[in-house]
């Protein structure tokens, strides 16, 4: 196994050399992992990566090799590269859940624990959370735009290298695509494979109809056909019907990797049920997405498995997340807890300050989420009674939310270095992330112009933040 500590900005390491030197290494930090706008525009996204977090931070520790190549670059004392020797991660950590749906601006993930700790774990956990949490996101996507059709994540050859690939599988699975083509996820995850044949197979055979015989032959039990190699209404569909028959094949499937799809497919689907097949499939792939996708269904195209490769392994359209690692408070001598925010000219990456947690709320009747609360972490909201709430960025829009129930977000992974989760089988994150998406208005996961969700903030909050922006102000 690779030990990743060393993957890290090296400004995190100058930092935490400098925090030593200063005497500040053990001061506590609090830092939150939050995202600022949601990716393609949506209403949302989804939070993925936590239990690879859970497992670097577990496995955390620095080697004789990576001290010496520390050594090596002349610019870290020698007490510090010996503390290193021994650093292991002995903060605490909350999170929301993998699977959870999520909003910009409240935190996915906060770590409470010793500065250089905090900063050496922080370009493992963004790159971690902002791929999965990008992919899961864009998966979910595909899958809403296939209306109950299948989806198969075929990206594994056109990922951004081998460690994207079976993270991006295993993103795409707990979103709720149910097979890959990528066998090593299977293997690590449980992530059902599945595949068809290249046009190589067709190829390699002296005519179509007996590479499709052939091959009837092997799989009679999952034979799926790829029927675009020469002429797909021509020769492709009619030797493929005349393989299965040939072979008493009845479930199985043909597939579309070329052309117009809505078009192939209705007269492939034609072809088929005349020849009796209607229990024969059509899968179709070829750089889809969720707007081709779409497009096809709207134009009533007959196909029944979509198999989506490097729009989705790569979230094509938009490819960062944007996650950032924020500073928002500190801990004094006495353990106080005193708040700390950004302040920029760019209002959008103002921070909001403070040890916080956040609440779901619910409709009690229907379940479904109104809006979400970030609190001090230790206020206790009264949500028994009508419960005001109100836009951060324009606080005398107030709505008035009655009949509602809570839920804490952010709960307790590690403590005092102890994992404290109970982390999630694969299945159980991908189930749970079906019943989020559930729990979401229809009008906030329109792909055009959804619905804006609110995440508001207690009054309490809200004063803190602006008490410090108006202090920061009186500095100029």
């Amino acid at each position: 196994m690779i030990n990743y500590s060393l993957l890290s900005d090296f400004y995190e390491l100058t930092m935490a050399n400098g925090y030593f030197l200063s005497g500040m290494h053990d001061k506590v930090l609090y830092f939150d992992l939050f995202y600022r706008n949601n990716p393609d525009s949506g209403g949302f996204a989804i939070a993925c990566g936590l239990a690879p977090v859970i497992e670097q931070i577990q496995t955390m520790h620095f080697e004789d090799d990576d001290i010496d190549f520390l050594r090596s670059k002349k610019v870290f004392s020698e007490d510090f590269l010996q503390y290193l020797r021994n650093l292991r991660f002995t903060g605490d950590m909350w999170a929301v859940a993998e699977g959870t749906v999520v909003f910009p601006n409240e935190p996915l993930l906060t770590i409470r624990t010793k500065a250089i700790e905090a900063q050496l774990i922080e370009t493992l956990l963004l790159l971690l959370i902002n791929h999965q949490s990008l992919i899961a996101t864009k998966a979910n996507r595909i899958v809403r735009a296939a209306a109950g059709r299948t989806i198969l994540e075929f990206g594994a050859r056109r990922a951004h290298g081998k460690e994207a690939s079976l993270n991006g599988a295993r993103a795409a699975y707990i979103a709720g695509v149910p097979a890959t083509s990528n066998t090593l996820a299977d293997k690590l995850y449980g992530i059902p494979s599945s595949g068809t044949m290249a046009h190589s197979w067709v190829q390699i055979f002296d005519n179509e109809y007996q590479a499709f015989s052939t091959y009837c032959n092997l799989y009679p039990n999952s034979t799926s056909l790829l029927v675009d190699t020469y002429n797909v209404l021509r020769s492709g569909v009619p030797n493929a019907i005349r393989a299965f028959k040939d072979a008493e094949i009845t479930k199985g499937s043909i597939r579309l990797d070329s052309g117009d799809i809505a078009y192939l497919s209705n007269r492939a689907r034609a072809m088929l049920d005349d020849a009796g097949l209607k229990d024969i499939k059509i899968v179709a792939s070829n750089s889809l997405d969720e707007g081709i996708i779409r497009d096809i269904i709207a134009q009533d195209g007959k196909v029944d498995i979509f198999g989506v490769g490097e729009r989705m392994i790569t979230a094509k359209s938009d490819p960062v997340f944007g996650g950032v690692y924020k500073l928002v408070a500190v801990e004094d001598e006495s353990h106080k807890i005193i708040p700390k925010i950004k302040v920029s000219e760019n209002t959008s990456k103002i921070t909001t300050p403070h040890f916080k947690k956040i609440y779901r709320l619910y409709d009690k009747t229907t379940m479904k989420a109104e809006a979400d609360l970030l609190c001090i972490h230790d206020e206790q909201p009264d949500f028994s009674k009508p419960f005001e709430i109100f836009d951060p960025d324009f606080p005398l829009k107030r709505k008035t939310l009655n009949n509602i129930v809570s839920r804490e977000l952010l709960v307790p992974i590690f403590k005092n270095g102890c994992l404290v989760y109970d982390v999630p089988t694969i299945a159980e994150s991908r189930d749970y992330c079906a019943g989020e998406i559930d729990s979401i208005w229809n009008e906030v996961k329109r792909f055009e112009n959804p619905h804006n969700y609110y995440v508001d903030l207690s009054q309490k909050l809200w004063d803190v933040k602006q008490y410090m922006l108006k202090e920061e102000l009186k500095k100029d």
